[in-house]
């Protein structure tokens, strides 16, 4: 009987443990597996919108959007969609827009090992910086998933980690409600996070994200808001 209580405390102990682990993989303000940010610090009323797992087929039908709306954002590319796409890739950073690392394959990085992880995003600053000519300075892990090795990589590479403010749903949500999520949780500094791809698909349909973001721009213009890319946000 006098083990319960040492049992109960070992217990409470590796549930805290797995509770700061979960938190470090996918806690929005996490910082435990390497630098990373969710937000600006709100001293302007501006966001960032930011868009995963491109560049796709779908892209230039954004940029010609953004292009109407004078909105300059932040794109998180996967190297296998440059490698697939580099002329949509260029374009996105032709028309005034910053290039960031979203990993090679799109993988899920939780309990994979630090080579792995390693690869991942090295060969993708590779790929970025050979048909770009620049060598991006933000990393967004898929699924804002973190795991141990990737504070490493971010070091060698110069690389700082983004999260988001709030993130979309919009690849399975309709584009009202994904709208209204937008629009709702959005505040000075907010970084958001929608997707002009579907991890490596090579033809993906983004169109409720296209619906939902031709609603959250004017009602956030309305508001009072401004866009700018993460970098500038974080300035």
């Amino acid at each position: 009987m006098r083990a319960l209580p040492v049992a109960l405390g070992a217990t409470a102990v590796i549930g805290g443990l797995a509770g700061t682990v979960t938190y470090g993989i996918i806690g929005r303000s996490a910082r435990i597996f390497g630098p990373s940010v969710y937000r600006g610090p709100g001293l302007r009323r501006t966001i960032a919108l930011t868009f995963d797992d491109g560049p796709s087929p779908a892209t230039p039908r954004l940029l010609d959007y953004l292009a109407g709306e004078n909105i300059h954002a932040t794109f998180f590319q996967c190297g296998m969609n440059v490698e697939r796409s580099p002329a949509i890739a260029r374009a996105v950073l032709a028309a005034g827009h910053e290039a960031g690392n979203h990993t090679y394959s799109h993988p899920h990085l939780y309990l994979k090992s630090p080579a792995f992880i390693d690869r991942e995003i090295a060969r993708t600053q590779d790929i970025i910086s050979q048909h770009l000519s620049i060598a991006p300075t933000l990393l967004r892990a898929p699924y804002g998933q973190r795991w141990y090795g990737i504070g490493a990589v971010q070091k060698r590479l110069g690389l700082l980690g983004v999260m988001w403010t709030v993130i979309g749903h919009d690849w399975d949500w309709p584009a009202e409600r994904v709208a209204a999520l937008v629009l709702r949780k959005t505040s000075p500094g907010g970084i958001v996070c929608l997707h002009d791809g579907r991890g490596i698909q090579p033809n993906p349909d983004v169109s409720n994200m296209m619906a939902a973001l031709k609603q959250i721009v004017p009602v956030l213009r309305d508001r009072g808001y401004s866009f700018e890319p993460v970098t500038t946000l974080l300035k």
